[in-house]
């Protein structure tokens, strides 16, 4: 595996959040590259690939604090998400969605006589499955926590009526545009009420943060906030309906489906990526 890979970058970055977190506050960016067996060269060089961004700065959006320094500074009322052009140009990396939901009636057949073509393949994030129907991806998790087969299983249980076929470079290639900012179809199949979750997810910028109980109310729902945070939770397709902007009142992470490791990265490598624009 080269420098090069991001599943090589992720693995450093998830060995980093261990180390910071076993260390404490105080840790230099030489112990830390120390620690992880690595020069302070290849640290910085590593990093900067990965996020764009020296890994000094870098430091502080591993920290523990980074989800409750988000949810001060980058808090989004999804109700007003709209007006204020914040689900525009910024939403999901910039990366434009269109995407189509499946009728109630098709979801409860438990996906029978749906083609899902679904692959494994390197990502910002780890070793990540992809699945996808003819109208776009209609599933994404991430392995590095569960592992392969538990994330494949994981994903495939939720449409248990399906017919699956593994076709690695098909699904890679759709993921890999995604990740890379391009135009990206996706197949939503869930009960109503999880699309509306779901769709309320899809308006939160990258780089900002939002509370259960906020889209609880977006959705029109204010007191099924459990119910939610439930739907968060099943979200089928991780990083691109971006559950992982979803935190406790109090700025907690809260949970996550594939980790709290690949939570905290994630909106570690999108707060970065958010400043480093700003200071552009």
């Amino acid at each position: 595996m080269t420098d090069q890979s991001p599943a090589y970058h992720y693995a450093v970055i998830a060995r980093a959040l261990a180390e910071i977190d076993a260390a404490g506050p105080g840790m230099t960016l030489e112990g830390l590259a120390a620690r992880m067996g690595m020069s302070a060269a290849h640290f910085q060089r590593t990093f900067s690939q990965w996020v764009g961004v020296s890994p000094k700065r870098y430091q502080q959006y591993l920290t523990l604090d980074h989800a409750r320094d988000l949810l001060a500074r980058r808090f989004t009322v999804l109700q007003t998400a709209h007006e204020t052009g914040l689900s525009g140009g910024g939403r999901l990396h910039d990366l434009f969605v269109k995407w189509e939901a499946m009728s109630p009636g098709e979801f409860a057949t438990g996906g029978a006589g749906l083609a899902i073509s679904w692959g494994l393949h390197s990502s910002p994030f780890g070793q990540t499955v992809t699945m996808a129907t003819a109208k776009g991806i209609c599933g994404m998790g991430f392995a590095e926590e569960m592992g392969e087969d538990a994330a494949v299983q994981d994903l495939m249980q939720r449409w248990p009526n399906a017919r699956f076929q593994r076709e690695d470079a098909k699904v890679a290639s759709m993921a890999a545009a995604a990740f890379g900012g391009q135009t990206t179809a996706l197949h939503l199949i869930g009960a109503p009420f999880q699309i509306k979750v779901w769709e309320a997810l899809l308006s939160i910028p990258s780089g900002h943060v939002t509370t259960y109980s906020e889209i609880a109310g977006a959705i029109g729902h204010t007191r099924a906030v459990r119910a939610v945070g439930t739907a968060v939770g099943r979200n089928p397709i991780s990083f691109l309906i971006p559950c992982h902007r979803a935190l406790r009142k109090s700025g907690g992470l809260g949970g996550y489906h594939w980790g709290l490791p690949v939570k905290r990265a994630m909106l570690a490598w999108e707060g970065a990526r958010a400043d480093a624009r700003a200071d552009a």
